[in-house]
């Protein structure tokens, strides 16, 4: 029996007591987030046997032991918000890792001998990198890779030997040429399906430019009552609100605030950009304004509140699925309504296209449903303006279309169940 199978959840401070007590021997899930920790506990070790998934999230590392290494049967790594300054090489040498996040740490250096050629999911989001090595292109099961919020300017060359990538954020780097950041042959990938680039330089100008010319007013921070919370998403928290225009009645709405200067997809300031860009269409959720003057300077944006019956058509991707969306296990659609909403989906991102914007993101949790076929496109966070550059453009539409046929097929698998 598992050590703890019929135990109550424990805190990670609990953990590490009870790990530290040798009393979580055979354990194949270890949660060592927020512990305070400057080093790793040595008994992790001790696990080397069985143990699949470690979280060391939230606290004050900056090294592994050498001995990581032991953990023969470790597929998922979590060591977000640390103190990382490079990439421990020992995890190059992980025989299972699969699933493995650095996000928010202080990493600038990436040896070449840090990333395992099995890596499947690699988050590298919010650091200082500004190259990555050529060993990259050596992980060959590569399908999720985020780097947004970095200091490339580069991709390393060969990076079209990742054959099986569907996602991959670039956003918010220091890419100056936009065939730097899309080169020929990353567009030309067979599987790349949702890919974000806003906020580089070469896009910096016409994204200011978007936002300037947004027809819609901003909308102060002074008009609006905040009340309870609606949701929460990569980039932000979603709350219920009522908005007294100084011209107009009171009305219902959602605002959303953005949680940090750099989200998983990118920078607020260019999902922005986009939704002011996309403006309104029957399709998608639409916007009211931007948010302005809010007494800390958080960036935000005022869009219509809809209905408590519409919802996400599925869940967001899981550690399993990695860049799949989740379905419910019971969820079925007729087929008029999957028609509906595939016809709603194809119609938003037409807008978006002819709007000179890629959505990066099309996703059947990005879409909202309402139960009688009609659907919403939401989430412009990983929106981008389309380049100047016609092929680009051409191949960034088509990336789009790909992520298009994906949902039209788990549509059609959702009547067919």
């Amino acid at each position: 029996m598992h050590p703890t199978a019929l135990q109550p959840a424990l805190t990670p401070i609990q953990t590490l007591a009870r790990l530290r007590a040798g009393e979580l021997q055979g354990c194949t899930r270890l949660d060592l987030r927020g512990c305070g920790l400057t080093e790793l506990p040595p008994e992790v070790l001790t696990l080397a046997d069985t143990l699949e998934v470690l979280d060391l999230s939230g606290n004050a590392l900056s090294t592994l032991p050498d001995g990581l290494a032991r953990l023969a049967r470790l597929h998922t790594l979590f060591a977000s918000f640390n103190r990382f300054g490079a990439l421990p090489p020992v995890l190059g040498r992980l025989p299972s890792l699969d699933t493995m996040g650095f996000k928010a740490n202080r990493i600038a250096d990436v040896p070449a001998a840090s990333l395992a050629p099995t890596l499947r999911w690699l988050i590298l989001t919010d650091n200082c990198i500004a190259d990555l090595p050529s060993t990259l292109t050596d992980c060959r099961r590569m399908q999720k890779l985020m780097l947004a919020g970095n200091r490339l300017a580069r991709l390393p060359a060969g990076i079209g030997r990742l054959q099986r990538l569907e996602l991959l954020r670039l956003s918010a780097n220091a890419f100056e040429r936009a065939d730097h950041a899309l080169p020929d042959e990353l567009l030309a990938l067979p599987r790349l399906a949702w890919l974000a680039h806003a906020g580089n330089p070469f896009s910096a100008a016409r994204e200011q430019a978007a936002q300037a010319l947004a027809t819609v007013e901003p909308i102060a921070w002074h008009e609006l009552r905040l009340q309870a919370l609606l949701g929460e998403g990569a980039s932000g928290h979603i709350h219920a609100a009522q908005w007294q225009p100084a011209d107009g009645p009171a009305r219902d709405v959602a605002v959303k605030l953005f949680k940090g200067a750099v989200t998983s997809d990118g920078l607020p300031g260019c999902e922005i950009a986009a939704t002011l860009t996309a403006g309104r269409h029957p399709h998608l959720v639409g916007v009211l304004g931007a948010l302005a003057g809010h007494p800390h300077g958080t960036p935000g944006l005022v869009l219509p509140r809809l209905a408590p019956h519409w919802k996400p058509l599925a869940a967001p991707p899981s550690m399993a699925s990695c860049s799949r969306d989740v379905y419910g296990v019971d969820q079925r659609l007729p087929v008029d309504h999957a028609r509906s909403v595939a016809r709603a989906a194809t119609a938003a991102l037409e807008h978006l296209h002819s709007c000179g914007l890629s959505h990066g993101d099309l996703y059947a949790h990005n879409l909202l449903v309402d139960g009688d076929g009609r659907a919403l496109l939401s989430d412009l966070g990983a929106a981008s303006l389309l380049p100047d550059d016609g092929t680009q453009s051409a191949a960034l539409q088509a990336l789009d279309r790909r992520a298009l046929d994906i949902l039209v097929d788990e549509l059609a698998g959702l009547v067919r169940a």
